[in-house]
């Protein structure tokens, strides 16, 4: 009887050992699902400051051709959008205006867009229909074209001349033609994520 005693006994600790494990299991997995999300959260950050950030790798290279053209010129151009829906994904659902525009402006504006990482997913015939709403608006020099904070509902591509783009104050890039910029509020149906001001008087196309 001395033996079935220990057997029980025995077969009880283990059995209080594995509701532990299980528990301990569950603390963990829970642990993990909030720190997946903390990275998901994190990630979507990186997204948006990365968005911002990434042309100042590419000024360099455009940093000698535009300031000769702000030489030469007294006006510059760039290229604005308004999506009609938060989730341009859904654009092929939407009826949307429909702008002529020069076939360089038509070309630039789709370029800007496959150069942009977080459009450049888009499908064919979505990227032609924000070709094609997209129409121009004139900026001054020293305009304040997006206010850091502020609710977004324009996305912008710069067909000529140059932006100062800044975070709290701080200089972070200064982008030429070519560029899409104020796109993240608009994906994501947040605010601003930074200040763009216009360095050189320029158009912008806009989207309605």
């Amino acid at each position: 009887m001395g033996t079935l005693r220990d057997l029980q006994y025995a077969l009880q600790e283990k059995i209080e050992e594995l509701r532990q494990r299980d528990a301990l299991i569950d603390e963990l997995e829970l642990e993990l699902d909030q720190k997946d999300e903390l990275i998901q959260k994190l990630q979507n950050e990186l997204d948006k400051y990365r968005s911002v950030i990434r042309p100042a790798t590419q000024q360099a290279q455009q940093q000698s051709a535009g300031t000769l053209q702000g030489e030469q010129r007294t006006k510059r151009q760039a290229i604005s959008a308004e999506p009609t829906a938060f989730d341009i994904q859904d654009l092929s659902h939407v009826t949307l205006p429909f702008y002529p525009k020069s076939p360089q402006s038509k070309e630039l504006i789709k370029e800007a867009i496959l150069d942009n990482d977080f459009m450049k997913n888009l499908e064919l015939s979505q990227i032609q229909e924000i070709v094609d709403c997209m129409y121009p608006v004139e900026y001054g020099k020293d305009s304040c074209i997006i206010k850091e904070g502020d609710v977004g509902s324009l996305v912008y591509v710069m067909e000529d001349g140059k932006v100062e783009v800044t975070k709290e104050g701080v200089k972070l890039c200064t982008m030429g033609p070519g560029k899409v910029f104020g796109e993240l509020a608009i994906l994501y149906n947040c605010t601003r994520t930074a200040t763009v001001k216009s360095k050189i008087i320029f158009f912008n196309l806009d989207v309605e």
